[in-house]
């Protein structure tokens, strides 16, 4: 067999609203990118969302909307892809990276709260796999501080704390304590890059709780800014009879969403809810069969619901090189397979800032042996099944020579 790691799943219905898009004449931002934030906020139970090129993009704005930069510190964790930590370099403020805890791959939350200082204006928890990180327990450490806090926005006056934000870039669909991911955290950048549960090619969207004293249309207004060059109309209100006419209001970014790529996600976002179906299927059949190899993400439990992003296993009593031994056998195989995550201070760029992966023994030790299997909704039964055995055979080959 060829078992690719996570291709797309495209239907004839994702085929379709593109073609549309394409006939209409209007494939930039337009119409189906506005449906497409409105059905989102529906989803999610918030009352706006806004439709960017990527979840890294939604970072990025948040902290400049709320005036991050130089002087300012943002927490995050230590055990994740770089665009959680690179949008804090883009703003000029300082990376600070926290361990894992023992149990799981989220933030250890004492080390957290040892890390805030009086420069600390935004914490970003990664939901690693779909899981919702314990974000009610973080906002009240950052409430317990808020007297430490001091505003230098409005935006952050009018919060009085430090910034909670959700790297959901994993999460989208996933549920907790009966509230789904975007309602938890702050603000929520999600990601519908090709990988994700739910694509639009390249994508992501943020969305956000309501805050006191600020307004949504006008906050949403600033993002829309923020994304379009600091353009005060967008193509779509410049298309109206004789609304040519525009201001520059900022030197902002360029980082919008099309109608091409809100077409394929208003398509899937009505298959959404049997793509997390089979997600839970699959990890279910993998749960039966492996856990007695070791660690994995416990996707599902009494209160929670992760959206299924990720396959994790952490293979017991191998180190680093026996990990990617099995990574290649598996290959042999025909199943591709991956690492969730490489932790970021072992990447030139961090180590250049600074970072030393001595000071995160955690996350080196869940990346050492850890292995990420294929999971999508393409995968057969029998697929799966495969997956399984080439995993057993792979590990007895390597481990014990058989």
């Amino acid at each position: 067999m060829n078992i690719k790691f996570s291709p797309p799943d495209i239907s004839q219905a994702e085929i379709d609203e593109v073609v549309d898009s394409l006939r209409s004449g209007w494939i930039t931002t337009g119409p189906k990118t506005k449906e497409f934030e409105r059905r989102i906020a529906a989803f999610c139970g918030t009352s706006k969302a806004v439709c960017l090129n990527s979840a890294t993009a939604g970072l990025e704005l948040i902290l400049r909307i709320f005036g991050i930069g130089n002087g300012d510190e943002v927490i995050t964790s230590a055990y994740t892809y770089t665009a959680s930590a690179s949008v804090i370099e883009h703003v000029g403020a300082k990376i600070v990276l926290c361990d894992l805890e023992g149990d799981g791959y989220e933030m250890d939350y004492a080390k957290l709260e040892n890390l805030i200082t009086a420069r600390t204006k935004a914490v970003i928890l990664v939901d690693i796999a779909g899981k919702i990180c314990d974000y009610d327990r973080v906002r009240k450490m950052l409430e317990k501080r808020s007297s430490e806090f001091a505003a230098s926005n409005d935006m952050q006056a009018k919060l009085g704390r430090i910034l909670l934000v959700a790297d959901a870039a994993h999460s989208f669909g996933a549920v907790k304590d009966g509230k789904r991911s975007g309602m938890h955290a702050d603000f929520t950048s999600f990601s519908f890059h090709a990988v994700k549960n739910l694509t639009t090619a390249e994508g992501g969207a943020v969305v956000w709780k309501d805050i006191d004293g600020v307004d949504n249309d006008a906050l949403y207004h600033e993002f829309m800014l923020w994304s379009l060059h600091g353009q005060s109309k967008d193509a779509l209100a410049k298309n109206q009879l004789g609304a040519w006419e525009y201001d520059i209001k900022m030197c902002g970014q360029k980082c919008n969403m099309t109608d091409i790529m809100a077409s394929i996600g208003l398509a899937q976002l009505k298959r959404y809810e049997g793509l997390l179906d089979r997600r839970r299927e699959i990890i279910s059949r993998y749960d039966a069969a492996l856990k007695e190899y070791g660690e994995t993400v416990v996707h599902y439990g009494e209160n929670f619901s992760s959206s299924g992003h990720l396959y994790l296993i952490r293979v017991s009593g191998i180190d680093e090189k026996q990990r990617n031994a099995i990574i290649v056998k598996m290959a042999e195989k025909g199943v591709a397979t991956n690492v969730h995550y490489k932790p970021l201070p072992m990447h030139t760029a961090y180590k250049n800032l600074g970072f030393d992966i001595k000071d995160y023994p955690v996350a080196y030790a869940k990346y050492s042996n850890e292995i990420t299997l294929p999971l999508h909704t393409l995968l057969t039964d029998e697929e799966v099944d495969y997956v399984i055995d080439s995993f057993r055979k792979s590990v007895q080959e390597v481990v014990y020579g058989k």
